[in-house]
């Protein structure tokens, strides 16, 4: 078998206050291959969130080893996180995230800049990522004229355009009705099965058996890794 892409092995985190700790991650251990779409579950609290935060170098591990692509994340730099996030990590958020007064093509092309690509690669890619989710013809529009489903498959569209390792997703149908949830889980997908690799956390049972995999949590410890039998809408 190919070395795994992300490999967590005995990953806690604990916050620290004036007068006491608390263990938001206990000794979290399992890998992630390429192309795998492996969801995260559990009750409100459970360490989901964070998880996915440490996933994507928005926070560190109290202890144990996170490698990504064979490299250890722990002990980086914030610009060597901020430069690893940038080129290898793509997100998408509940709250979408977009800015309102910049157009759809513009805020997908945004971390395009960021990256110093050329003007001719940012318009192809850009071009690319909104077709593959649909939005092509929205280009002009700006993210006030827009559904929330549709906002949601721009930010899919802004996640994917700097071609990243692997995806992650922190409920990303948490504030959609459930028609526009279901096109969204339905995009997601379909780019999974184009070869992206997805980590999403979700605490919908409709859309976390549609991975190849459920990592499931409970307070802060990983109880159960499940095949699902589910494998689509």
């Amino acid at each position: 078998m190919t070395s795994p892409l992300i490999h967590l092995k005995n990953v806690s985190k604990v916050f620290l206050t004036d007068d006491m700790e608390t263990h938001a991650l206990s000794n979290i251990s399992f890998d992630i291959h390429e192309g795998e779409f492996v969801c995260i579950a559990g009750p409100s609290g459970c360490g989901k969130s964070t998880l996915l935060s440490i996933l994507g170098l928005l926070d560190t591990p109290s202890h144990g080893t996170y490698l990504l692509n064979g490299r250890a994340m722990t002990g980086l730099s914030k610009a060597e996180r901020t430069r690893v996030r940038g080129s290898q990590i793509g997100f998408v958020f509940q709250s979408f995230n977009l800015i309102m007064e910049m157009s759809v093509r513009e805020n997908v092309e945004l971390p395009l800049h960021y990256a110093n690509v050329p003007a001719a690669e940012r318009q192809t890619r850009v071009n690319e990522v909104l077709e593959a989710v649909g939005m092509a013809h929205r280009a002009k529009h700006f993210p006030n004229q827009l559904s929330g489903g549709q906002q949601q498959r721009v930010a899919v569209a802004r996640a994917l355009v700097s071609r990243p390792s692997i995806f992650l997703a922190d409920e990303p149908t948490g504030n959609l009705d459930s028609a526009h949830g279901e096109a969204v889980m339905e995009l997601l997908q379909r780019l999974h099965r184009d070869g992206s690799t997805i980590c999403m956390v979700s605490h919908d049972p409709r859309f976390t058996e549609l991975g190849d995999r459920v990592v499931r949590l409970h307070d802060g410890r990983m109880f159960d890794v499940e095949t699902p039998v589910l494998q689509a809408i």
